[in-house]
């Protein structure tokens, strides 16, 4: 058996009902804006997977993630469910971005290709979401993530349920 060198990762996050406040009084882009421009603190997730950037615009989101050693599975290799939230997160958020003040959304499904591997060597991953389809009741969205080198990695397509809130 091989010695092992331990690592350690700290990080924090901010009260995650100040976004909730927030979705009674903003559209889904006016959200996805404040978050960007810092008004108002990013989910925990964002933190706990360490993505680092995001851009907005109505129907569109893009999110930014390095790959790193503590988002690895037991093969070496980024972690699938890590793959995962990253196309939920980008094809969702891009739903969210076409929502009036008062009205959420929830995943109802998430189809899942992946194409190849990503690790450490895969650099900064892009993950843009774009909705297809959005009615009164449900929207249908992509999302494609890439390598730093534009090579396609993996790709979903989620439903979402729109509601009141």
């Amino acid at each position: 058996m091989t010695q092992t060198q331990t690592r350690t990762r700290t990080f924090s996050w901010d009260d995650p009902q100040l976004n909730a406040a927030a979705l009674g009084q903003l559209s889904g882009l006016e959200l996805m804006q404040a978050m960007i421009s810092g008004e108002i603190p990013p989910p925990p997730i964002m933190r706990l997977l360490d993505m680092e950037r995001m851009e907005a615009e109505e129907g569109r989101v893009v999110v930014e993630m390095r790959a790193q050693e503590f988002h690895y599975n037991p093969l070496g290799g980024v972690h699938g469910g890590v793959i995962a939230t990253l196309l939920d997160t980008a094809a969702a958020c891009a739903v969210h971005t076409t929502l009036p003040a008062r009205t959420g959304y929830t995943s109802l499904d998430l189809t899942t290709k992946f194409l190849r591997p990503a690790s450490v060597a895969s650099g900064l991953l892009r993950c843009e979401g774009t909705v297809i389809s959005r009615g009164r009741r449900t929207a249908l969205a992509q999302a494609q993530l890439t390598d730093e080198a534009g090579r396609l990695l993996a790709h979903a397509t989620s439903s979402c349920l729109i509601f009141e809130v």
